[in-house]
């Protein structure tokens, strides 16, 4: 009897120990992720900087074209005077 239970609680050691992965298999299975984790995360924070970057530019353009209609404007209101500067002179 003792020798069945010696040999049941080494089937049943062995059986368990199986299943278990060594430290080196593990490393095996995840550095290639670690190293796609880094990558992507470099490709990340790339896209953020990028998207910085343009929303800056559209603020720029934004206060450009701002700027760009308020010249326009005072062209507009300059051109009217020198009309009715030239209309004034003529009737002299």
């Amino acid at each position: 009897m003792k020798k069945i239970m010696v040999l049941l609680a080494t089937l049943g050691i062995l059986a368990g120990s199986y299943g278990c992965a060594s430290k080196e298999y593990v490393r095996q299975q995840v550095d290639p992720l670690a190293d796609r984790i880094s990558k992507l995360e470099a490709v990340t924070q790339s896209l953020k900087d990028c998207c910085g970057k343009a929303e800056a530019a559209a603020a720029r353009a934004e206060a450009a074209a701002k700027d760009a209609q308020a010249a326009a404007k005072d062209a507009r209101v300059s051109a009217d005077k020198a009309t009715k500067s030239f209309e004034l002179h003529q009737k002299k």
